[in-house]
């Protein structure tokens, strides 16, 4: 890894002000027991390190690469602060962070970019990512926009991946079922491609960009014909009818996106999705997670619809969680939520004696 900084910084040393170098930092590159690790004297030593091998004296965008759940973000980002200051660094990113992550580094040092997931095929940052994005004026830039290759329409139910290909352990492409039900969002690219005279690819890239004018995906490729038409793709006006035929097909995935446990590259993202696994019977019952010890602190709310004279009411409850004890649990109380809103110490969590249903909303570290 860091002999390729080496040949990039070579290469693009000639010609470095015509470009916009970004890299990352936050794992353990020195030790051989690897992880996480964004300690500030780590951030420091890694940046100087990518200064040398690029042969730069400043780095335009410096993302954190994955959110370390041991270094509060706030020094994280002062750490960064301190290097724009140096004049080291020029901009700061952050990459698969939560909101309240994104918010509170935001208030230290202001985040240029976040990196994340996002296709046709992977949605979720619509629901509360791009409009945090939106609000505190922060670009963002989807990797995998192509479904890790699967948006380019040369993947099916037969096709056969190397030994080495890490798509061998994602969900999505070990069940053949689920890759031959996913075609579905192929075929429809494929409609819209061939009225454009375009590729899927092209057409998944193109939807990308027309979502928000601070989306820049990110497609990977090791072919120059394959560059070349990624980057064709923004040349491709989708018309209302376009979109509207994309969204009326109503696609939705087959397969996990990742493997149970598989990444630590989803690690810090699971520490703002953990709690959704909470089903219903589940809180009545007082049971949750099995592990809360990667979790430092966190925010639940939930909303309980209640049926009152044929009426639909809902009432909002808070749960502050703070511990890095494993074996603490929310354990539901008995007595009902008199207010409309509440914050309870997360070993007793009240309910509402009427409740009809039971729906986690939104929750987030805080």
């Amino acid at each position: 890894m860091l002999a390729v900084a080496e040949l990039v910084g070579e290469a693009l040393e000639p010609m470095r002000d015509q470009i916009v170098i970004a890299t990352k930092f936050g794992f353990d590159l020195e030790s051989r027991q690897g992880g996480l690790d964004s300690r500030p004297e780590t951030i420091s030593r890694s940046v100087d390190g990518s200064l040398n091998r690029l042969r730069t004296n400043a780095i335009d965008l410096l993302y954190q690469h994955r959110v370390d759940p041991n270094v509060q973000i706030e020094d994280v980002a002062g750490t960064v602060k301190e290097l724009i200051e140096q004049g080291k660094v020029r901009h700061f990113g952050l990459s698969e962070a939560g909101v309240q992550t994104i918010r509170r580094a935001h208030a230290v040092q202001p985040v240029a970019a976040l990196q994340g997931e996002f296709s046709l095929w992977w949605r979720e940052p619509e629901e509360a990512i791009l409009p945090t994005l939106e609000e505190l004026g922060i670009g963002f830039v989807p990797f995998s926009p192509l479904g890790k290759g699967f948006l380019t329409g040369k993947i099916d139910e037969n096709t056969q991946f190397a030994s080495g290909d890490f798509r061998n352990t994602v969900p999505r492409f070990v069940d053949r079922e689920a890759r031959k039900a996913n075609l579905a969002f192929v075929n429809v690219l494929a409609n819209v491609a061939e009225r454009k005279s375009a590729t899927p690819a092209q057409i998944a890239l193109a939807w990308l960009l027309a979502q928000k004018p601070w989306i820049v995906p990110i497609p990977g490729t090791t072919k120059l014909h394959r560059l070349e038409e990624n980057i064709a793709a923004a040349e491709i006006d989708l018309t209302p009818d376009d979109h509207r035929e994309i969204e009326d097909a109503q696609l939705t995935a087959h397969g996990e996106r990742y493997a149970p446990g598989a990444a630590a590259k989803d690690r810090s993202l699971k520490q703002e999705r953990t709690a959704m696994q909470i089903t219903r019977n589940s809180i009545e019952t007082g049971r949750g997670p099995s592990d809360w010890s990667h979790m430092s602190a966190l925010r639940l709310r939930y909303v309980m619809t209640t049926s009152e004279s044929s009426r639909q009411a809902t009432a909002v409850l808070v749960i502050q969680f703070q511990t890095r004890n494993a074996s603490s649990r929310v354990n539901c109380g008995s007595s009902p939520l008199r207010n409309s809103s509440a914050t309870v110490s997360p070993v007793t969590l009240s309910r509402s004696s009427s409740s009809a249903g039971v729906h986690i909303m939104w929750w987030a570290p805080s």
